[in-house]
């Protein structure tokens, strides 16, 4: 697996610090409940609306542009079934920015709540949890885990193509401590449970520039081999608990996706 560590800070004028690997990178946790596939975010075409399934081949090979100029389908596979699904070039992951801040602009202002969490957004497709640390700490623990096949991607293709799986993430610059934020992800097989690969981080601020700025963490899986069928994507953000509530560390745009290298 060839790594590209892309943590960075692009919107502030702030550097984060070389990111460090957490001390004994946890095992892949017990998987959440399955969830039924999600079609892409666009509106399904009527029958009349639909390609031929001739001109879908023309446009996702011009829009996928994978090794070679084509691509084999397993039986039962069309093209017309691969233009509505549209599983490559797309945000895998459910409420990819379920508080809906915008990280073009520094992250709004907020104080301590007593609201949980899920009172604040549309967090559909998480699996949320707390773990509690000293002086006043915890995390917050985000997860989800991404189905590939039912997302409409097929074994031929993630066994003898392997296509990059590209993870992203961007979390606040909160100074709530000198780690605010870690992310873990595993590659998994079909099994739900054998790990194929595996990537954590756990950047450091330079604790320099604006407060609440956006600190982005990115990762691409190559050349990991066959046999991934999921995809386990989890991200802790930190609190601390301060008279009126919990003070938190806002996380956003998350993103898991497949594509070919260019």
């Amino acid at each position: 697996m060839e790594e590209a560590q892309d943590t960075r800070e692009l919107r502030g004028g702030m550097e984060a610090e070389e990111p460090a690997s957490p001390q004994s990178p946890p095992s892949p946790p017990p998987p959440p409940t399955r969830l039924s596939p999600v079609a892409p975010g666009s509106p399904a075409l009527s029958p009349a609306e639909q390609p031929s399934e001739a001109y879908a081949r023309q446009l996702l090979l011009e829009e996928w542009g994978p090794p070679g100029g084509s691509l084999q389908l397993p039986p039962g596979l069309t093209w017309k079934l691969l233009f509505l699904r549209r599983p490559l070039y797309r945000n895998l992951l459910r409420s990819p920015n379920p508080e809906g801040i915008n990280i073009y602009e520094p992250a709004p202002p907020t104080g301590p709540t007593q609201q949980p969490l899920e009172a604040l957004g549309n967090f559909h497709g998480w699996r949320i949890s707390t773990e509690k640390l000293q002086h006043n700490r915890s995390w917050t623990v985000k997860q989800q885990c991404v189905d590939l096949l039912a997302e409409g991607l097929w074994e031929e293709l993630l066994d003898d193509e392997q296509p990059d799986i590209t993870v992203m993430d961007w979390f606040e610059d909160s100074r709530l401590d000198t780690c605010v934020y870690e992310l873990h992800v595993w590659l998994l097989a079909a099994d739900r449970h054998t790990t194929i690969a595996q990537h954590h981080v756990a950047p450091r601020t330079s604790g320099k520039g604006r407060p609440s700025c956006w600190v982005q963490v990115s990762h691409v899986f190559r050349q990991y081999g066959p046999g991934v069928r999921f995809v386990h994507f989890l991200h802790k953000a930190k609190n601390r608990l301060e008279p009126g509530g919990l003070r938190r560390t806002r996380v956003t745009d998350s993103s898991v996706s497949v594509q070919f290298r260019e």
